[in-house]
């Protein structure tokens, strides 16, 4: 295994769990909320279902549970339809499958480099057999801040950025530039490429690569003290990477050394279509306890 240097503490402090979303403060919710004039709501989630566009070992399967149509109409004083005098019925699903798919908030237990996560914490010392003990996903309170979009492939003039294209930091300052925006501390910087348009229209292309930040924005992404970040894509960074020995390393190296929270899978098109590039920023998940992820329901308000 190798060596690392110690990333740990965290500029968060010792035993955090936080990140980068300690950067979100009260203050910044009201500066938020303020942006909302229109009450315009885009949704930038997407549907999940079985054929969603998924990496390597995940998978979504729902199936239908109604059985209670035919077990309520022989409970005691059912008439044959249901239950009871008001014959009452329902049906359920039943879920397998990963929280690692579909439109998700990765948790900061996600990935590490050897055993270490973020702040330092090791695998030994936080694994359950029902999920991690420090860092999991009920962790993440609900998020209210101020939202930025990047457009980089509007920049370009494309629909689309090609799959291993490299996002640079003069990429994403020509665009703010262009847009007339600025980010602040405590933002969530969303990146529009234009893959997610192959989200539905070819989901094998879609999966087969992207284009993505390379680790001078991450570098960037943290020197402003961005709370979190995401893009129309499935792993955030370029891929094909800068480093063909180095996979993954730019999701890694802000989860793990920064603790950034980074959100995949999002539907950036309305916004970008809009013309929309400041805007409250919402997100709200369900807290399961030790997950390494969160399905999300994340939108911008105007």
């Amino acid at each position: 295994m190798p060596e690392f240097t110690p990333w740990w503490p965290s500029r968060y402090g010792e035993g955090d769990q936080l990140g980068s979303l300690n950067e979100i403060t009260p203050a910044k919710t009201v500066v938020a909320a303020r942006l909302v004039r229109q009450g315009q709501v885009f949704d930038l989630g997407r549907v999940l279902d079985a054929n969603a566009p998924h990496f390597e070992g995940r998978y979504w399967q729902q199936s239908l549970v109604s059985s209670a149509h035919i077990i309520n109409p022989r409970r005691p004083g059912s008439g044959p339809q249901g239950w009871g005098a008001n014959e009452i019925n329902w049906i359920t699903e039943l879920v397998t499958g990963t929280l690692q798919i579909g439109t998700h908030l990765d948790g900061l237990n996600h990935l590490q480099m050897g055993d270490r996560f973020y702040n330092g914490y090791r695998l030994q010392d936080i694994a359950e057999e029902w999920g991690t003990n420090k860092l999991g996903i009920e962790t993440v309170p609900p998020i209210i801040t101020r939202g930025v979009l990047v457009d980089v492939a509007r920049l370009h003039g494309v629909a689309r950025l090609s799959a291993g294209y490299v996002i640079s930091v003069e990429d994403v300052e020509q665009a703010l530039q262009a847009q007339g925006v600025e980010v602040e501390p405590g933002d969530a910087l969303l990146f529009h490429t234009g893959w997610g348009a192959l989200w539905d229209a070819d989901p094998a292309l879609y999966i087969s690569g992207e284009p993505g930040v390379g680790m001078a924005v991450g570098d960037w992404l943290v020197e402003r003290h961005v709370a979190l970040t995401g893009a129309d894509t499935w792993s955030f960074g370029a891929v094909p990477g800068e480093d063909p020995t180095r996979p993954f390393v730019v999701p890694q190296t802000l989860n793990v050394r920064h603790g950034l929270f980074i959100m995949e899978n999002l539907a950036t098109d309305s916004l970008a279509r809009a013309g929309v590039y400041e805007f409250m920023f919402t997100l709200t998940h369900a807290k399961t306890r030790g997950s390494t992820a969160a399905g999300i329901a994340p939108a911008a308000v105007i």
